[in-house]
């Protein structure tokens, strides 16, 4: 046998927390101390509050200053608050010819079909599939496929060849680190770490702080471990 239904609950009014008895299956009524009206029904199961979350962040640096900023990662740009300064945090995805500067704290992707020319880039990250003509800085990662042409000055935070690229420079690259899946045909120091994987075949002498060699790459040349780039 089922137990019987309450004849009255105890109830707290939602605006002055007074308390008073009233049937379950009321709708509504009145608080007899503030007189104000609520629904029993919300009372008796509250609906649950929904939480905002609050947007994803990130933290970039001003480029005149050099400031800690804390931005929404949707936002497309921002405005110091040291030096007030304006802050580009768009990407750039080029997909034909273009001839302009670039100075964003978001990716420059470059395409297969794209051509950047006469150009001083100063950017996030850049991926490289097409044509690079100019002086190009990435504070976080460059990545450079094998369709990538390059010509003029790069400077990487993080040089990365994917696995099945390869590229081959005429100078000594200069990068904080390296992760190298693909093929590079050159020489190659690092502040810190070079991350050789299992597909690797680097072809050049390295010289780094640490050396993180997988079984199956490849090195032909020598290797400098525990050095400190300038």
């Amino acid at each position: 046998m089922s137990a019987s239904t309450p004849d009255k609950v105890l109830l707290a009014c939602p605006h002055c927390g007074h308390q008073q008895t009233e049937p379950p299956s009321a709708i509504s009524s009145v608080c007899r101390k503030c007189g104000r009206h609520f629904r029993v029904q919300e009372v008796l199961r509250p609906a649950t509050k929904v939480v905002e979350r609050a947007p994803n962040r990130r933290k970039v640096t001003c480029f005149e200053c050099g400031s800690e900023l804390d931005v929404p990662v949707s936002a497309e740009s921002t405005m110091c608050k040291r030096c007030s300064q304006y802050v580009d945090l768009k990407d750039y995805r080029i997909a034909n010819a273009v001839s302009k500067n670039f100075k964003t704290k978001g990716m420059f992707v470059v395409e297969p079909k794209g051509y950047v020319f006469n150009t001083e880039a100063i950017v996030g990250e850049a991926v490289i599939k097409g044509r690079f003509l100019g002086k190009l800085t990435t504070e976080r990662s460059l990545t450079i496929y094998s369709g990538a042409e390059i010509k003029g000055s790069f400077k990487a935070g993080r040089l990365v060849i994917p696995a099945d690229n390869h590229f081959s420079w005429k100078e000594l690259i200069k990068a904080g680190s390296a992760d190298i899946a693909g093929e590079l045909d050159n020489d190659l120091e690092a502040d810190d770490t070079i991350i050789l994987r299992a597909t690797a075949r680097m072809f050049g002498n390295v010289q780094a702080r640490n050396l993180v060699v997988e079984a199956g790459a490849i090195i032909v040349g020598s290797v400098r471990v525990g050095f400190k780039g300038s």
